[in-house]
């Protein structure tokens, strides 16, 4: 590690973390004097029953509020869209996210397009957003994007099947509330994308070109407190210790990537997700150790302590590395993560997907240089895997 480079390291999401901590929507829409407050969602949120407490929580603060619930997963730029619009019907003054990472980015592109002209596609030039954006509270129901605490809205162009990121120094939430007691109905699938996707965010945070010191140490955490309750929570979803520690260790790990980058396995899940529309999580659950063993040569002895964050011994780096790679493959296993193939994946596509991997704007960041043979390598790999 150099301790002579420079780095700026921000934090403006004002975190409240604990069971419970959700009951306290209400004082902070009060404290904001918001009185019009579009509720940013899926219908999955919905039927859960989840959204009872907020509206509740709303009508006690004398808020107006609209629940917009048209999210898909892999957010596209025609729930953008129809969420600014119904902001700016609203004369929303505010947004309060509540879902996985989803609702919370769609809210974030939302909180930019309903204050601003043109597209969303338009804001993937950060230098168009221009204006104020509406302030966004967040929360959490799954452990896994860790987006209450990122700056990032990732969305998909529905017409050229692309993912671009709106980001900005303003875009992420100005509060989260991050209560474990949420997640306690995750089914197991979901539970271990999630909680997949979580690790792989805390691994490419650490082990990104661009990583630094205070983000290292976010990562390391997120993969200890990971690696601990994932088999747990898949098996026993009411363990409230099992749900705090993978709510915590994603959030960690938002923190630790918003601040480093995400690499090659995101290229890779965010041109499948574009593609496909497949599931983001899985995506990123299921190239992670096969990406990782295209890396380990790149990175051992960052690799090696990721294996120390396990819990696990080695006798040389190269061991740390390789048992590292292992664990987390055999951790996909045990939460009975799919194959690739199952994913509905062509591979007469891997051309086109190798490419939109290699321009992704995440790919310089990875450890081990990528070209588009690369990535074909590693769908190849894949591919004969599954």
């Amino acid at each position: 590690m150099n301790l002579l480079k420079s780095f700026t390291y921000e934090l403006p999401t004002k975190i409240e973390y604990g069971v419970g901590v959700s009951g306290t929507l209400r004082d902070h829409i009060q404290q904001w004097g918001a009185k019009n407050v579009l509720v940013v969602t899926d219908r999955g949120i919905r039927s859960s029953g989840l959204l009872a407490g907020i509206e509740q929580q709303l009508e006690e603060a004398n808020s107006r509020f609209v629940i917009f619930d048209e999210v898909e997963p892999n957010p596209k730029d025609r729930n953008v869209q129809h969420g600014a619009e119904q902001a700016r019907l609203l004369d929303a003054d505010c947004i309060v996210a509540i879902g996985g990472g989803s609702p919370i980015d769609c809210a974030k592109a939302i909180s930019v397009v309903a204050t601003h002209d043109g597209p969303v596609r338009r804001f993937a030039d950060r230098k168009n957003i221009t204006g104020k954006i509406l302030p966004l509270l967040a929360i959490p129901t799954t452990a896994g994007t860790g987006s209450e605490v990122t700056f990032g809205a990732v969305i998909t162009d529905t017409q050229e099947h692309f993912k671009f990121t709106v980001k900005h120094a303003n875009t992420a939430p100005k509060i989260a509330l991050v209560d474990p007691a949420l997640t306690v109905t995750m089914p197991p699938a979901l539970t271990a994308a999630t909680g997949m996707d979580a690790l792989t965010h805390a691994i490419e945070g650490y082990t990104a070109t661009v990583a630094e010191p205070l983000a290292d140490a976010a990562a390391l955490y997120a993969v200890e407190l990971i690696t601990k309750y994932l088999k747990t929570a898949f098996v026993d979803g009411k363990n409230m210790e099992a749900r705090a520690g993978m709510l915590l260790g994603s959030l960690l790990a938002g923190i630790s990537f918003s601040h480093s980058d995400v690499a090659a396995v995101h290229c890779i899940a965010e041109a499948l997700g574009g593609k496909y529309d497949t599931p983001h999580g899985v995506c990123n659950a299921v190239v992670l150790p096969e990406m990782m063993a295209y890396n380990m040569a790149y990175c051992q002895e960052r690799y090696a302590r990721i294996a120390t964050a396990m819990g696990i011994t080695y006798a040389s780096l190269e061991e740390g590395a390789q048992k590292a790679v292992e664990a987390v493959r055999q951790l996909a296993r045990d939460v009975q993560l799919p194959d690739f193939r199952s994913l509905g994946i062509k591979a007469e596509d891997f051309e086109e997907l190798a490419h939109n991997s290699a321009i992704n704007g995440s790919n310089p960041d990875n450890p081990r240089p990528m070209q588009k043979n690369d990535y074909l390598a590693v769908l190849t790999s894949l591919w004969n895997a599954s």
